[in-house]
């Protein structure tokens, strides 16, 4: 009987261990297993070549530039999706009455689908009929409308602006909910003590918010690291490539060039990627609660 008590919690756990085996190991060593190979349903070519597609990785200039843009992406966007939540959330902290409604229109832009911000936030910036050029023109900010989806930089500028407007929200409800964690008392005592709004920031609401922070950190690394959807809509990786992240340029050479072997690398390098920066973050909150 002890034995078998011993081993319940081992077979409860046996279906959801059958699932991730299913959908998560079984296609991941698939996609190693293709990326051993020149594989091209373009050309019908099949041949085992080892590591040779990863070597190739280092010597393509289209993918290291995809990756610095990624990298790029990640660091603009998580610098201001935290600012912004951040801002939010304390407003919403500090309200009395309505905080509920306040919270639920907040999450407005987090509940549309990616894809349909991206086409509204495409509109927003076209050139001729884009609210964003009459809006800049009527304050005399701009002589004349501005080509936003045709010039790199003014094209990066708004994908960081559709992506912090949908992803802020969700930021700000994390670190909402850690506020809403913090003691009370704490902050009494300090005034008691003399402390003032910044002192108690920085030696009480920072510190512990810190675990919040680097979760809220943790799910957008993530996400903003597979960036797809909203550039694919919104620009489809121009001007001349000029926003191809890394999850475009896996998709074209899967999908349009048909280069399953190479394809499956790329994939491969993107999830050792995501994989690389999830267990940084699990690493500094592990280390951070002991």
């Amino acid at each position: 009987m002890v034995g078998a008590h011993r081993k319940l919690p081992y077979l409860l756990l046996l279906p959801a261990l059958a699932v991730i085996v299913l959908v998560l190991l079984v296609p991941l060593g698939y996609c190693f297993y293709l990326s051993l190979f020149k594989h091209s349903l373009g050309t019908g070519s099949h041949n085992f070549i080892g590591l040779k597609n990863y070597i190739a990785l280092l010597s393509d200039q289209r993918f290291i530039a995809s990756v610095f843009r990624t990298m790029l992406f990640v660091a603009v966007t998580l610098t201001l999706e935290i600012s912004v939540g951040f801002g939010l959330a304390v407003m919403m902290h500090s309200l009395a009455r309505g905080r509920g409604l306040v919270r639920a229109v907040v999450m407005i832009p987090w509940a549309v689908p990616t894809v349909i911000s991206a086409m509204i936030w495409g509109w927003m910036f076209n050139d001729r009929l884009g609210l964003a050029n009459r809006l800049l023109g009527l304050i005399g900010l701009i002589p004349a409308p501005l080509v936003w989806l045709a010039d790199p930089t003014l094209t990066w500028m708004a994908i960081v602006i559709a992506e912090v407007w949908k992803t802020a929200p969700f930021v700000a409800l994390i670190i909402l909910a850690g506020l809403q964690m913090i003691p009370i008392e704490l902050y009494q005592a300090a005034e008691v003590d003399g402390a003032g709004g910044f002192q108690k920031f920085r030696l009480i609401t920072l510190p512990l918010l810190w675990p919040t922070i680097l979760l809220a950190l943790l799910f957008r690394t993530m996400d903003a690291l597979r960036v797809f959807d909203l550039i694919m809509v919104m620009t489809g990786g121009g001007p001349a490539g000029s926003t191809e992240v890394l999850s475009l340029y896996n998709y074209k050479t899967l999908f349009s060039h048909l280069d399953f072997g190479y394809g499956s690398a790329l994939s491969m390098t993107l999830f050792l990627l995501v994989m690389f920066f999830s267990l940084v973050y699990v690493r500094i909150m592990v280390r951070r609660a002991i």
